[in-house]
C-alpha cells in the first residue's frame, strides 16, 4: 500500500465531542469518523487493525474447537418471549415491526437464536461438545453512547457458544475458552487480567472478565497483592469485618437537629463514622421498596444488592412517600422501627458492630449504643454481603489486602447451564436414552473494544504506540523527499524487499514536507519507521525508528533488512 493512495485523513486538532484518549486519536488519526450518536465508519487504518484483531480471534477459536457461524442480526421476538427476555431485557434492546406488523430486534446477543438453531438438530450425546460461533454487529441502544467504540450502539462482537451433556463437560468448554482468551488478548500485545464477574443480564453461573489494565479505564478491579484472586468491584466478594469486643451499653434515643447526612451525624455526636450505621433507599421496577443498610464509610453495591431481589431488574432511589408508608423517616432511617413486609438488608459487617449510631425514623432523632445483632429483629431483615469493594480490604480468598485497579472490559465468558436450554426445550437424549436439557456457556470479545483498549494501554504525547502484531501496518517505509527521484527510487525499491520478505509495509511516497510525514507515522503508531533520506543515496545509509522506544538505528544497505526483522520479532 502507498501512503499517497490510502484514504487516512489526519488531524492536528482534537474533535471537541472526544472525551478520552482512544477516541481522540483513532478520530486524529483518520482511522474511524462518527456517523450518529454511538455508531462509527471504520476507515482504512482502522478496519486493517480490526480484521487483525479478528484474525486472531478466529485461529485461536477455531484451535479451541469452535466452528464459525453466521447467524441474523434480525431476530424474532417469538425467541425472546420463550426465554422470557423480550420484555426483561429493557430499553437498551433495538426493537421494530416489519410490513406484516410482526416483532423484532436488531440482536443486542445471540443466546435466544443459537439455543433454538442447535436444538432443531442436535439430538443425541453423540453429537456433543458442540462449540460454535460469529464475529458480527451487535446493536444496544445506549442511553448515552460516549467514549468512542468504549460504548456505543453498533458494534463488532465474537461470541461464542458452547453446549454440552454434562456440568464436567460445560467446566471444561469454560476453562478451554478461558485459556483461549489468554492467548488471544497475549497475541494482541496487551497487559491484561482475568477478574471474576458479575454475568448481569446474561444470566448463569461462574464468570470471568479479560480486562485491559489501563488507567482511564472504566471498571475498578481489586486485585490481591498476594495470590492470584481478581475481581471487578461489582463482583468482589467482601468478608464482614469483626470489630473488638467491647462491653454493650444500653439503646437510647437523642435527638440530633440537622443531622440528616452521616458526616454531620459524626461530628454532632463526636463518633468516628466507623460507628454509625448508613441507610439508602432504593425502589425497584416493580415499585417494591429496599432499604439496604451499610457501615457509615461504605457503600452500597447495586449490583449485589440487586442480585439478592428476585425478579428485579433495576433500581432507582425511593420516593419519600415510599420511605414513610414503610415507616421510615428520610435521612433518620434504621432497621428498628420499620414495618414488617419491608424489604432490609443489612451489610454483614453492620452485624459485628458494638455500640453504634442509627437513625431512628423520626426526624432529628438517632439511636446510639445500637448494637445489631442484639436489637435489629433478625426475622424482618436479610443480612448479606452487599457493600463496595475499597483499597485496602481484606483478600476473600488469603486474607491480604487488596489493591485497586482500573481497566476495560474486551471480553467476557460465562457459563449459563440450563437457563436457555430449559426455558426454549433445547434438549437431547443422554447414553440411558433419557432427555436432558443441554448445557450452555457463552463468550464474548468486543473487537472495537479491544482496539480501544489496546490504544488506552499504548499511547504517548505524540499518538497512537501499536503492538505489533495488531498494527496496520508493521513497517512505514518513508521517503524523506518524494519529489526526489532517486530517494522515491530508493525508497521504492526498500519497500518491495520488505514486501517480498513477508512484512507488513506502507510506503509514504506522499509529496509532503518530511516533518508532515514523521508526525502522521508517530500519531498512526506504526511500530517501526524505515527513512529513506540523502544519506541513504549518497552513503547508503538508512535510519530505522522504534515507535515505542524512540530509539533510532543507522544501518547498511546489506544489513537493514536482518534489523528490522529482528527489531519486529522483539515486538
Amino acid at each position: 500500500m502507498r501512503a499517497s493512495n490510502l484514504y487516512a485523513p489526519t488531524l492536528r486538532n482534537t474533535p471537541a465531542e472526544a472525551e478520552i484518549i482512544s477516541h481522540q486519536l483513532m478520530y486524529r488519526a483518520g482511522m474511524i469518523r462518527k456517523s450518529a450518536g454511538g455508531m462509527y465508519n471504520f476507515l482504512p487504518l482502522g478496519w486493517r487493525t480490526i480484521r487483525k484483531i479478528e484474525q486472531i480471534i478466529r485461529e485461536e477459536m477455531d484451535a479451541a474447537g469452535g466452528q464459525e457461524i453466521m447467524m441474523p442480526i434480525l431476530q424474532p421476538s417469538e425467541l425472546w418471549e420463550e426465554s422470557g427476555r423480550w420484555a426483561a431485557y429493557g430499553d437498551e434492546m433495538m426493537r421494530m415491526k416489519d410490513r406484516h406488523g410482526r416483532e423484532f430486534c436488531l440482536g443486542p446477543t445471540h443466546e435466544e437464536m443459537i439455543t433454538a438453531l442447535v436444538r432443531d438438530e442436535v439430538r443425541s450425546y453423540k453429537q456433543l461438545p458442540l462449540m460454535l460461533y460469529q464475529i458480527q454487529d451487535k446493536f444496544r441502544d445506549e442511553r448515552r453512547p460516549r467514549f468512542g467504540l468504549m460504548r456505543s450502539r453498533e458494534f463488532i462482537m465474537k461470541d461464542l457458544y458452547s453446549f454440552d451433556k454434562d456440568v464436567e463437560g460445560m467446566n471444561v468448554s469454560y476453562q478451554k475458552m478461558y485459556d483461549a482468551y489468554s492467548r488471544i488478548f497475549t497475541r494482541c500485545g496487551l497487559e491484561f487480567r482475568p477478574v471474576e464477574a458479575d454475568n448481569g443480564a446474561i444470566g448463569g453461573g461462574h464468570s470471568h472478565e479479560f480486562t485491559v489494565l489501563a488507567d482511564n479505564g472504566e471498571s475498578s478491579i481489586a486485585c490481591c497483592t498476594k495470590c492470584d484472586y481478581a475481581a471487578s468491584d461489582e463482583k468482589a466478594e467482601l468478608a464482614a469485618i469483626i470489630e473488638p469486643n467491647e462491653e454493650l451499653l444500653p439503646l437510647e434515643k437523642v435527638a440530633t437537629p440537622g443531622t440528616d447526612n452521616i458526616q454531620k451525624l459524626a461530628d454532632y455526636l463526636q463518633v468516628p463514622v466507623t460507628k454509625t450505621i448508613k441507610a439508602i433507599a432504593y425502589q425497584t421496577d416493580t415499585e417494591e421498596l429496599v432499604l439496604a443498610f451499610t457501615r457509615g464509610d461504605h457503600e452500597v453495591n447495586e449490583v449485589k444488592l440487586l442480585n439478592l431481589l428476585e425478579g428485579a431488574r433495576e433500581l432507582r432511589m425511593a420516593d419519600e412517600e415510599a420511605i414513610r408508608a414503610a415507616g421510615g423517616c428520610p435521612g433518620f432511617m434504621s432497621p428498628i422501627g420499620i414495618k414488617a413486609g419491608t424489604h432490609v438488608i443489612v451489610d454483614h459487617t453492620v452485624m459485628h458492630m458494638h455500640n453504634a449510631v442509627t437513625g431512628a425514623n423520626e426526624i432529628d432523632a438517632h439511636f446510639r449504643q445500637v448494637t445489631p445483632e442484639r436489637d435489629f429483629d433478625r426475622q424482618l431483615i436479610t443480612v448479606a454481603d452487599i457493600r463496595m469493594v475499597q483499597e485496602g480490604d481484606a483478600c476473600p480468598r488469603c486474607g491480604a489486602p487488596l489493591h485497586m485497579t482500573r481497566g476495560i472490559e474486551a471480553g467476557q465468558v460465562f457459563t449459563l447451564g440450563t437457563k436457555y436450554s430449559e426455558a426454549m426445550g433445547a434438549t437431547f437424549l443422554d447414553e440411558q436414552g433419557k432427555e436432558k436439557p443441554l448445557l450452555m456457556g457463552c463468550y464474548g470479545i468486543g473487537v472495537g473494544r479491544t482496539m480501544a483498549a489496546a490504544i488506552e494501554q499504548n499511547n504517548d504525547a505524540d499518538g497512537i504506540i501499536w503492538p505489533r502484531a495488531i498494527a496496520p501496518f508493521e513497517v512505514v517505509v518513508v521517503a524523506v523527499n518524494a519529489k526526489n527521484e532517486e530517494q522515491l527510487a530508493y525508497a521504492e525499491e526498500i519497500y518491495s524487499e520488505l514486501r517480498t520478505e513477508g512484512v507488513d509495509v506502507l510506503l509514504d511516497d506522499r509529496k509532503e514536507r518530511a516533518g508532515v510525514k514523521f508526525k502522521d507515522c508517530d500519531l498512526i503508531g506504526y511500530p517501526l519507521r524505515v527513512t529513506i533520506g540523502p544519506k541513504a543515496v549518497e552513503e547508503g545509509t538508512i535510519e530505522i525508528k522504534v515507535r515505542r522506544t524512540g530509539e533510532v538505528l543507522t544501518c547498511t544497505r546489506d544489513a537493514y533488512m536482518a534489523k528490522v526483522v529482528e527489531l519486529l520479532q522483539e515486538l
